[in-house]
């Protein structure tokens, strides 16, 4: 008769020749998955590398047991042979299911190498950029479409919201928008004098402010400070209007979320935007006075007159010509963000900063564009 070398409520290990048996007993159940478990590596060193697993003696068995029952002859055949023996008809095809479970599989994803994750970064990011601005340029062909249809239908205008706007975005924009054109001014005359003084050109430096900062830096200053303010406005009012489904609402009564509210905000800054280029481009001229004044001795009758004489009017055209574009940018990109917020205040964070950066990074791109376009025309 075979020796009893192990034993607990659940396992005998009987040894023999040239197979040892194991004997399972009780019920293996849930209920008693840790306590059979616990005693797996016990019955492993007890039990040879040759085993005859005997189910007989199971009187309960569940889809843990089950698990258990498949996971000892895993860990036997391992380590030699084991054969399944005396399986219980009621038992046989709940362990044919569990030995049918798909074979296990690594969990951590598979990673690249480190010398292409900054290559994969750079390609999600392109990717990802490319996919937003061919939303926003469907967003904006959107807007100009109904921009447009306000002209066969006037009265889709709203003029109340039009004028609160042009007071929130153009009149209130003035104080910051003056100040920094001014301190701009005076600085580009104070270091432009400095430098040109080398060669006795500080003259020039008057030559230099006009330029400069009637065609590029009054409508860039301008619109990039009005991207900062207004931009990110436009897009924290209509993503809080999302948060709350007041925008669902307006399309559950009928009305048009663009009509209502982009296009009034987009006409405000297409008309406020080139009349504050105008006054910043006066701010700015204001600075380089003062400092002229002050640093070079130059009086501003003196200013004005050799002003007059050098600077041609083209280029305050050209400034005041981008203003509009810009300001369509700027607007669109607040609105396209604002309606694009949805489920929490820290997305509405997100797309507020994604506003200001996209309007600024397309403004520039858009000025370099029409630096390109007025060198080639000869203006």
């Amino acid at each position: 008769m075979a020796e009893a070398i192990h034993r607990n409520d659940f396992i005998c290990v009987e040894s023999g020749t040239p197979s040892s048996v194991v004997h399972f007993s009780g019920a293996w159940i849930i209920d008693n998955a840790a306590a059979i478990d616990a005693d797996m590596s016990n019955t492993l060193l007890k039990a040879g590398d040759q085993v005859v697993i005997d189910c007989s003696g199971l009187e309960q068995l569940d889809t843990t047991g089950a698990v258990l029952i498949r996971r000892f002859a895993s860990r036997f055949e391992d380590k030699g042979v084991a054969l399944l023996t005396g399986v219980k008809a009621e038992h046989k095809h709940l362990l044919d299911v569990v030995a049918a479970k798909p074979a296990p599989v690594e969990t951590e994803p598979e990673t690249l190498p480190w010398y292409l994750i900054p290559v994969a970064e750079a390609g999600h990011g392109f990717m990802n950029a490319t996919a937003s601005i061919t939303r926003l340029i469907s967003f904006i062909g959107l807007v100009l479409i109904r921009l447009f249809g306000t002209l066969l239908a006037p009265g889709r205008i709203r003029f109340i919201p039009l004028v609160h706007q042009m007071d929130a975005v153009g009149v209130k924009a003035m104080g910051i928008v003056g100040l920094i054109s001014f301190l701009i001014g005076a600085v580009m005359v104070n270091q432009g004098s400095i430098q040109l003084a080398k060669f006795g050109a500080d003259v020039f430096v008057i030559d230099m402010l006009g330029i400069i900062h009637l065609r590029e830096m009054g409508v860039l200053l301008t619109s990039i400070i009005i991207a900062g303010r207004s931009g990110s406005a436009f897009t924290a009012q209509i993503g809080s209007m999302k948060l709350h489904e007041e925008v669902d609402a307006m399309k559950t009564l009928g009305m048009n979320p663009i009509d209502v509210l982009v296009l009034p905000r987009l006409m405000a800054l297409m008309i406020t935007l080139p009349l504050l280029t105008f006054y910043a481009d006066m701010m700015g001229i204001a600075g380089g006075i003062a400092m002229s004044w002050a640093q070079l001795d130059i009086s501003p009758g003196n200013f004005l007159v050799y002003f007059r004489d050098v600077i041609e009017f083209e280029h305050f055209i050209v400034g005041i010509i981008k203003a509009p574009f810009f300001a369509a940018v700027i607007s669109a990109c607040g609105c396209y963000q604002g309606l694009r917020v949805a489920s929490s205040a820290d997305v509405l964070g997100a797309r507020t900063t994604k506003s200001v950066v996209t309007s600024i990074f397309l403004v520039i791109v858009l000025d370099a564009l029409f630096a390109i376009f007025f060198t080639s025309v000869g203006i």
